[in-house]
C-alpha cells in the first residue's frame, strides 16, 4: 500500500459498529439510557444559551431587524447539515460524530483533521460560554449586594490590555468620568490584583469554578447529566416564552424601520454571533452509543431541536428589535437590557437568573461531546489507549473527561473569549461541510452502505445551477456593492479595531480634535472615547469619517495583499459552488446535502481571514501529533479492523 493510500485508509461501517459492540462486551461500552425526548432536550440545551442571551444583541446591532433573515439562513444551513448528520448517525450508530463519519467516507487523514477541529470547537466554544456565564453571575451577585473583585472576573491578558488602553486614555486627558464600565473594570483588575512574587493574580474565578463543577457532573454519568439538562431546558423555555409574551405588548413597529439599516453586509456581519447560537446540535451525534435506538431517535431529535429553537430565535429577534432601536442592542445582556429600559427591572432579574442556568446547560452539552471524540479517536489507535478508558462505576470516559476540563480551564486563564468565538464557528462549520460532503461521496460511490434514515432526495442536476444564477442575480440587483466587493481589490477603510491599534497617542488626539470640531455631541454620547464613537457609526458615516481623518492614508485604508487576503475565502466559496454544480450535473446528486455544504461554506467565507489562519495553525499542530503518533499506531495501520 502506497503512502497516499495509507493516509486515506477507510474504516468499514460494519467494523466500526462491531468495534463499539466489543468494547461494550469487554466493559468499555457506555450506558444506554437516552430517548428521543432526552436527545431533543440536549439539543435545545446546547442551542438556547449564550446565543439567545448574549450574542443576539451584537447581531441585531449590526443587522437591525433584518437579522431574522440571518437566523433563517443559519437555520437552513444547520437543518441541511442535520439531515446529513442524521443519515450518517443511522448508518454508523457509534460515538465520534463527524470524525467517525469522515473516517468511513474519506479516510483516516481527513478523519483526524475533522476530529482535531471538533476538539477545538468544543474547547474554545466552552471558553466563550463560561466567560459569558461568569458575566451574568457576577451581575447577579452585584444585584444581591455581594461584590466580586474585578481581578477575579477577567483573564490576565484582557486585564493587561484593558489597563494599557485605559492608562493611555487617561494620559491623553480623557476624564475618568467618560471611561466605559469595561475600561474601569480592566483598570481596577490590574491595579487592585494581589501580587505573588511580583506576578499579579488575575483569573475568572466564577467561570473556572463552574467549569470544574460541570466537568465533575459529566464525569459522574450520563443519567445525571441528562436529568440536569432536562430541568435546565424546561426553565429556559418557560423564561423565553415569558419574554415573548410580555415583550410583544411593548413592541413599537416604528423600531422596525428601516428593516435593513446596514445593508446585506450588516446582516452578514453577525454570522459568527448567530451561528454560535446554533452550534451544539451536532454534539448529539457523539451520544449515539448511549441512545436506546440511535438510528431512529437521533435524526428526529436533531430536526426537532433545530426547528423549535429557530422559531424561538426569530420571534425573540423581532420582539427585541421592536421594543427598542437596534442601535441600543450592542450589549452583553440584551434580553435583560430591553426590559430594564421599559422599567421592568424585576423581569430583568428573572432573565439574568435564567441566563445563568441556560449557559450552564450549553456548557454541559459541550463537555459531554468532547470526551467522546477523544474516546473514539483513542479506540482507533490515533490517541493513547488511556483516552478510551471507561470508568467501571460511572460508565463514562473518565480520563478524557478530565482532559476536556483542563482544555477549557487552562486556556481560560490567558485567552480572551472574544478571540475564540470565530475559531469555534470555523471548527463547527468545517465539520458541517465535511459531513455534507460525506453524504455526497456516498451517493457517488457504487454499492455504498446506507442507513435506515435517508436524506430526502431532490435531483440537483438542473435545480442547483439555476439556484446559483437566481441567487447571483438577486444579490447583484439588491446589494451590488457588497456582492461585487470580492471581485475588486480597491482600498478599504480599516475596521475600528485595526484602525485604533495602528494609531499613536498623538494621532488619536488629532482625530479626536477633528471630530470635536464636527460632531462634539456624538463624541460626548459615546462617552468621549474615539473607538466607541467610531463603532456606533453606520458603514457610510464610518467611511466618510475615516476618509476625513487628518492622518496618512496608509493608516486609514487597507490595500494590496493585506486587503486581498480577506477575499480568499470568498474566492474559495465561488470555486466550490462551480465544482459542486459540475458534480451535481454529472452524478445526479441530491440537492439537500449540496445546499448544506454551500450554506455552511458561505458562512465560513464571512469569517475574518485571520481566523482562517488561526484555524490553519491549529490543524498544522494536529497534523504534527498525527504523524508523530496516530499514523503508526492506527488500528488500520496494524491490520486491526475491530
Amino acid at each position: 500500500m502506497s503512502f497516499l493510500d495509507q493516509l486515506f485508509r477507510k474504516k468499514n461501517v460494519d467494523d466500526a459498529i462491531k468495534s463499539a459492540e466489543q468494547e461494550a462486551i469487554h466493559g468499555g461500552g457506555l450506558q444506554k439510557n437516552l430517548r428521543v425526548i432526552d436527545l431533543t432536550a440536549l439539543g435545545i440545551a446546547a442551542i438556547i444559551g449564550a446565543g439567545i442571551f448574549s450574542t443576539i444583541g451584537s447581531a441585531s446591532y449590526n443587522g437591525g431587524p433584518a437579522v431574522v433573515f440571518l437566523f433563517i439562513f443559519t437555520a437552513l444551513a444547520c437543518g441541511f447539515a442535520a439531515f446529513a448528520y442524521a443519515e450518517f448517525a443511522s448508518l454508523i450508530p457509534v460515538s465520534g460524530s463527524a470524525y467517525t463519519y469522515s473516517y468511513v467516507a474519506f479516510g483516516e487523514l481527513i478523519a483526524w483533521i475533522i476530529g482535531w477541529a471538533l476538539i477545538m470547537e468544543y474547547a474554545v466554544g466552552n471558553i466563550t460560554v463560561a466567560v459569558s456565564w461568569s458575566g451574568y453571575f457576577t451581575g447577579l451577585c452585584e444585584s444581591a449586594g455581594w461584590h466580586i473583585p474585578a481581578w477575579a472576573t477577567v483573564d490576565y491578558v484582557s486585564a493587561k490590555e484593558g489597563f494599557e488602553v485605559t492608562s493611555g486614555l487617561l494620559q491623553a486627558g480623557t476624564p475618568a468620568s467618560l471611561l466605559t464600565d469595561a475600561q474601569r473594570e480592566a483598570f481596577s483588575a490590574w491595579t487592585e490584583a494581589p501580587q505573588i512574587g511580583g506576578l499579579r493574580t488575575i483569573l475568572d474565578i466564577p467561570a473556572i469554578i463552574m467549569s470544574i463543577l460541570i466537568t465533575a457532573l459529566v464525569y459522574v454519568g450520563m443519567r445525571e447529566s441528562k436529568t440536569t439538562a432536562n430541568l435546565m431546558v424546561v426553565l429556559k423555555l418557560i423564561v423565553v416564552l415569558m419574554v415573548i409574551i410580555v415583550g410583544v405588548f411593548y413592541v413599537d413597529t416604528d423600531n422596525w424601520h428601516p428593516f435593513v439599516p446596514n445593508g446585506f453586509g450588516g446582516v452578514m456581519a453577525g454570522v459568527s454571533s448567530v451561528f454560535f447560537a446554533y452550534i451544539g446540535f451536532d454534539a448529539l451525534s457523539t451520544t449515539a452509543e448511549e441512545c436506546n435506538d440511535p438510528q431512529r431517535d437521533l435524526p428526529r431529535a436533531m430536526v426537532y431541536s433545530i426547528i423549535i429553537c429557530t422559531v424561538l430565535y426569530i420571534i425573540i429577534a423581532l420582539v427585541l428589535t421592536g421594543m427598542v432601536s437596534y442601535k441600543e442592542l450592542d450589549v452583553n445582556d440584551p434580553l435583560a437590557y430591553v426590559f430594564s429600559r421599559i422599567n421592568l427591572k424585576w423581569f430583568s432579574g428573572v432573565i439574568a437568573v435564567s441566563a445563568v442556568v441556560a449557559m450552564a446547560g450549553v456548557f454541559l452539552v459541550f463537555q459531554l461531546g468532547q470526551p467522546r471524540i477523544w474516546m473514539t479517536m483513542s479506540r482507533d489507535g490515533l490517541l493513547p489507549k488511556r483516552f478510551s478508558h471507561i470508568h467501571p462505576t460511572f460508565r463514562t470516559p473518565d480520563f478524557s473527561t478530565i482532559i476536556t476540563g483542563l482544555f477549557v480551564v487552562i486556556p481560560m486563564l490567558f485567552i480572551p473569549s472574544d478571540t475564540v468565538l470565530n475559531l469555534c464557528s470555523m471548527g463547527t462549520l468545517f465539520a458541517f461541510v465535511l459531513v455534507c460532503a460525506g453524504v455526497l461521496k456516498l451517493q457517488m460511490t457504487p454499492d455504498a452502505p446506507r442507513g435506515k434514515f435517508r436524506t430526502p432526495y431532490v435531483n440537483a442536476k438542473w435545480i442547483f445551477p439555476l439556484l446559483l444564477l437566481a441567487s447571483a442575480a438577486f444579490l447583484f440587483s439588491k446589494f451590488q456593492k457588497e456582492t461585487t466587493d470580492w471581485l475588486t481589490n480597491q482600498k478599504e477603510a480599516y475596521s475600528v479595531e485595526d484602525l485604533m491599534s495602528g494609531l499613536s497617542e498623538q494621532e488619536i488626539n488629532l482625530v479626536r480634535t477633528r471630530i470635536m470640531q464636527t460632531d462634539s455631541a456624538g463624541l460626548a454620547a459615546a462617552q468621549g472615547t474615539l473607538a466607541t464613537y467610531l463603532d456606533k457609526l453606520n458603514d457610510e458615516s464610518y467611511h466618510q469619517t475615516v476618509a476625513a481623518m487628518p492622518i496618512a492614508d496608509e493608516l486609514k485604508f487597507e490595500s494590496g495583499w493585506n486587503h486581498f487576503q480577506h477575499k480568499i475565502p470568498m474566492w474559495l466559496f465561488i470555486f466550490t459552488c462551480l465544482w459542486l454544480a459540475v458534480l451535481g450535473f454529472r452524478h445526479n446528486l441530491s440537492l439537500i446535502p449540496i445546499l448544506g455544504l454551500i450554506f455552511c461554506f458561505y458562512m465560513m467565507a464571512q469569517i475574518p481571514f485571520k481566523s482562517w489562519m488561526g484555524f490553519f495553525i491549529w490543524l498544522v499542530a494536529g497534523l504534527v501529533i498525527y504523524f508523530g503518533y496516530g499514523y503508526k499506531n492506527s488500528r488500520l495501520a496494524n491490520g486491526k479492523t475491530t
